[in-house]
């Protein structure tokens, strides 16, 4: 029995520092929550840093394929009580069975990188409503499962964590275009209807591609998809007042996405400005700190 309690520990303290290392701004998030959530949200974001991570450590796209599928295999085990040998799956299997978070959020998160994943790099989502799907189902669900593991039943805080999932989503996507331009994939997280209002989309023989011919035309494109993460954090904060107390830091995620939103203003939308990465996405970290600090001593998000 203490074999099996020091085994769990050690797969918890993975998760912390799993989360740490690859997700550092929002481990500060996860420090505001009670300590009796903190031990889920760990677990739960840091599946969502092997899952997110899946391609981008794999020298053969299809090995990343293969990481998320065999994700998705790990999830049916968890629920069907079987072992697994992996420190990440032990903690969300123990998460499961302590909180009886929905399977269908878990499976919804893989399936959604495994749909990316399956894309073509020419394969240009048409407008934004995809990708706000896609951070939907990657990001709020993280919320949502937080939420839960709370215990917390609330149809207020469910839509502002649907809210400040996409909003978050939208953001970090952006963030990262040149990385994905880094690997030549096109810039194909700029939706298609965005990139041809801003002369951005070329089409030759049948197939679109994204081309980076203007810089004014890519930060207009930025600016666009900005305004919509914007809306979502606006609404967000709308609810606000019907959302319960002890909702609120499980919402704190809100404020990384309102930093990196100020970070790219700061820098006119041009996400190759080397200011965004500075820092804590754009901000000084202390001075990231603070501000989160502000908001969980205020109780708000």
């Amino acid at each position: 029995m203490n074999g099996a309690s020091s085994s769990l520990r050690a797969a918890f303290s993975h998760c912390v520092q799993q989360v740490r290392n690859y997700d550092y701004h929002h481990y500060l998030c996860l420090l505001e929550l009670p300590p009796k959530m903190r031990k889920a949200a760990f677990a739960l974001r840091a599946f969502n840093v092997e899952t997110s991570r899946a391609r981008d450590v794999a020298s053969d796209p299809r090995i990343g394929l293969m990481r998320l599928v065999w994700w998705q295999e790990a999830i049916d085990k968890i629920y069907a009580n079987k072992l697994i040998e992996h420190p990440i799956a032990q903690a969300l299997a123990s998460v499961v069975s302590e909180n009886k978070i929905n399977k269908g959020w878990l499976r919804r998160s893989v399936q959604a990188r495994i749909n990316d994943a399956n894309r073509e790099v020419t394969d240009i989502p048409e407008n934004v409503d995809e990708l706000e799907k896609y951070a939907e189902d990657t990001v709020s669900t993280l919320l949502y499962m937080t939420l839960q593991a709370g215990g917390i039943k609330s149809t207020a805080a469910d839509h502002a964590a649907s809210h400040i999932g996409k909003a978050s989503g939208l953001l970090l996507l952006l963030k990262s275009l040149p990385y994905h331009a880094s690997r030549n994939q096109h810039f194909s997280y700029i939706p298609a209807k965005v990139a041809a209002k801003h002369g951005l989309l070329v089409e030759e023989g049948g197939r679109k591609e994204i081309r980076l011919d203007s810089r004014e035309g890519l930060c207009d494109a930025v600016f666009e998809m900005a305004s919509v993460a914007n809306v979502h954090l606006v609404k967000a904060r709308e609810l606000g007042g019907a959302v319960p107390n002890e909702a609120r830091p499980v919402l704190l995620e809100s404020v990384p996405a309102q930093a990196l939103l100020d970070s790219l203003r700061q820098v006119h939308f041009d996400v190759f400005d080397p200011r965004l990465a500075r820092g804590v996405l754009g901000v000084p970290p202390l001075w990231y700190q603070l501000k989160l600090k502000w908001y969980s001593w205020r109780g708000k998000y």
